[in-house]
């Protein structure tokens, strides 16, 4: 066989694996598309007021509490954009509402800071809180942290997004509400990116806020995951930082919640910590949560906890257990989201094991 022939062979056979794996991919998206529910239609309309936790058995009003988010529209000097991260601010906000709390919103700037909102994360309470005006004149109109006179609220809340990494470290303005919350042994709460309000806070004893702290933010393998140039972007990486300063990393599994409450200081490692952080700051403020009935997120979070704890088949069983004996919805986009990030951390087996349980799930409705 002359040369020339052998190159267009081997070409031949090249372009027919190549158009095989093309074929293999486009059916494997479209399998993988039909494991999700269409999007609920009407969503982006939802309203406060049509949401029984919010609009029924109302709380007497207990208070007032802060809730802070970034400033900061660009991730330093790169051209990424970044904000407050709506869910964040939304959920804890209700909650806060829902358990009799007024809720001030401030921003080291003061006025309209920026918003980042993930069609993928939003829910009920997250459009509701779009479609809010009270919300909405809120955070458009947030009070500057060297305004707010502290001895009006009863706790504070940091909100998160990567933006609060390049404001909130050193306002002293910030750091004089965590010292003084803190030492007067009012709430004081942080989810996500939210802690970096915590670093660098020196308590009257000049010694460090976090030092010997229980406390949880956003991880190391969380942010490289997303951005692995986030060292050359960020001022530190979150998780580093905490544990500089002498804080203990109660570290979860990647993008599932994790709670860490170290008396005052409640702490959380991502968004899906939201709810429990706002509601674990009520049980801090002496008061029994307000009933909620768990969204489908959530219920899927739950999912993903169990099988990273104890297997797909514990993690089958409660799906089955919720959605067929409890009658509770499932999140399969969340469960879905996660399949897509054990492949990106190149974990096949477990991209094939969440992926299976995205398909358990859809099979349960059917049911």
């Amino acid at each position: 066989m002359s040369k020339k022939r052998r190159i267009r062979r081997i070409l031949k056979w090249s372009l027919i694996t190549f158009s095989a794996l093309l074929v293999i991919l486009f059916c494997f998206g479209l399998w993988f598309k039909s494991l999700l529910p269409p999007k609920q239609i009407g969503l982006e309309n939802s309203l406060a007021q049509h949401l029984p936790y919010l609009s029924e058995n109302k709380v007497t009003k207990r208070g007032k509490i802060l809730a802070v988010v970034t400033s900061t529209d660009k991730m330093g000097a790169s051209e990424k954009s970044t904000g407050y991260e709506l869910t964040e601010l939304a959920r804890a906000y209700y909650v806060f509402e829902a358990n009799g709390f007024e809720v001030d919103i401030a921003s080291p700037l003061g006025g309209k800071p920026p918003v980042i909102i993930d069609d993928d994360d939003m829910g009920a309470y997250d459009y509701a809180f779009l479609n809010d005006s009270i919300a909405q004149y809120k955070t458009s109109h947030t009070i500057a942290v060297e305004n707010i006179d502290p001895s009006e609220y009863q706790a504070v809340f940091f909100a998160g997004g990567k933006g609060a990494m390049f404001d909130f470290p050193d306002n002293k303005a910030i750091q004089a509400i965590v010292r003084e919350y803190y030492q007067s042994n009012k709430v004081v709460g942080a989810v996500c990116h939210g802690p970096a309000a915590l670093v660098n806070v020196l308590l009257d004893n000049n010694r460090p806020l976090l030092e010997d702290k229980m406390v949880s933010g956003f991880t190391n393998e969380e942010e490289l995951l997303l951005i692995p140039d986030a060292e050359a972007i960020f001022p530190f990486l979150l998780q580093d930082k905490l544990t500089a300063q002498g804080a203990h990393v109660n570290e979860g599994t990647m993008y599932l919640k994790k709670i860490s409450h170290d008396t005052n200081l409640i702490t959380g490692q991502n968004p899906w910590s939201t709810w429990e952080l706002a509601e674990t700051m009520i049980k801090q403020l002496g008061y029994t949560p307000k009933y909620r009935e768990v969204t489908a997120e959530e219920n899927a979070v739950r999912i993903l906890s169990v099988y990273h704890q104890q297997g797909s088949q514990k993690a089958r069983e409660l799906i089955k257990k919720m959605m067929v004996t409890e009658h509770k919805e499932v999140n399969r986009v969340l469960i879905a989201s996660h399949s897509i990030i054990a492949a990106m951390k190149g974990d096949i087996g477990q991209f094939y094991d969440i992926i299976g349980l995205v398909s358990y799930a859809k099979k349960q409705v059917s049911s």
